[in-house]
């Protein structure tokens, strides 16, 4: 899989429809989106993309490291299990599904985190897979389920054990999707990133795509953290997305790029609980994040 100026450019298009085809509520401080059209947006950022001096970027990986990191990320969200493909954390609103938990909300519920089930389940549709019957009407249906409770009660009904079976058997698809939300990353991110900020990210990305363990810390972290462009998903005006682990760094070897990472994601992890209001209680997933963040250490 390669990126190239232009593809940076097509990858940013189809960015843009989808996120102007998307409920807005969950992106309401992201201003920069609903100016006065989404073609003046594309063309100002597609124009300072061609004045960055280095925009293009080579992600190179076979399917099966794809699938090896994918199995990898299952094992962190799900511990590798098929129950863990369906799942509604305790103090959430909204389902986690397949092996990147990916976020689906119920009708009407939009809180400030990036929904992603819709978009995978329109990727694995593309790509050939056969949607149950729960996921015919659309990729942007909402979750049937309204609540946690209402979920878990449904755990043995036909329409979640089809749900799950469908997330089961589409295991290389739902990591190709991984993949293909890094490839579209980068070019969020430079978008939001301040102009002398923007050199240092793209240069702290690449070293990360030229190693497998690099390259599997991106593919992690992006989804498990998300990308760091929308203002909702800040506290106190600090995000904690990929982008602000970029922002941390500022070596140049390749060899300790993925341990620096390691390091910058755990500094960023701790920031956000502390910045995070007292009621959402954080402080209680903090060890268990600095634990995934870890596995990105290179050794």
């Amino acid at each position: 899989m390669m990126i190239s100026c232009g593809s940076l450019i097509r990858i940013l298009a189809a960015e843009t429809r989808t996120l102007m085809d998307k409920c807005r509520s969950s992106r309401k401080q992201h201003h920069w989106l609903f100016g006065r059209s989404a073609c003046s947006v594309l063309l100002a950022v597609t124009l300072t993309i061609s004045l960055w001096p280095h925009s293009s970027c080579a992600i190179t990986l076979s399917h099966a490291d794809v699938l090896r990191i994918g199995k990898r990320v299952w094992q962190n969200e799900c511990n590798g299990t098929i129950s863990g493909l369906t799942a509604w954390n305790e103090g959430e609103d909204f389902a986690s599904l397949g092996i990147g938990h990916f976020i689906w909300y119920p009708k009407g519920r939009r809180g400030p985190f990036e929904e992603s089930f819709p978009k995978l389940v329109n990727f694995v549709s593309k790509h050939g897979a056969k949607l149950p019957t729960l996921l015919l009407k659309g990729a942007d249906q909402p979750c049937p389920w309204n609540s946690r409770a209402e979920f878990l009660r449904a755990q043995h009904a036909s329409d979640m054990n089809q749900l799950r079976q469908f997330l089961a058997g589409t295991i290389d698809l739902q990591a190709e999707f991984l993949m293909a939300r890094l490839e579209g990353a980068l070019p969020k991110m430079l978008a939001e990133a301040a102009p002398a900020e923007r050199p240092n990210v793209q240069q702290q990305f690449e070293r990360l795509t030229r190693t497998p363990q690099g390259c599997y810390a991106l593919i992690d972290y992006v989804n498990f953290k998300g990308e760091g462009v929308l203002h909702t998903e800040r506290y106190q005006g600090q995000g904690w997305g990929l982008l602000q682990v970029l922002e941390a760094m500022h070596g140049t070897s390749d060899a300790g790029a993925a341990n620096e990472f390691a390091r910058a994601a755990k500094a960023t992890l701790i920031q956000r609980v502390h910045n995070a209001p007292a009621e959402r209680h954080e402080s209680k997933w903090l060890a268990g994040w600095i634990r995934r963040v870890n596995s990105y250490s290179g050794g």
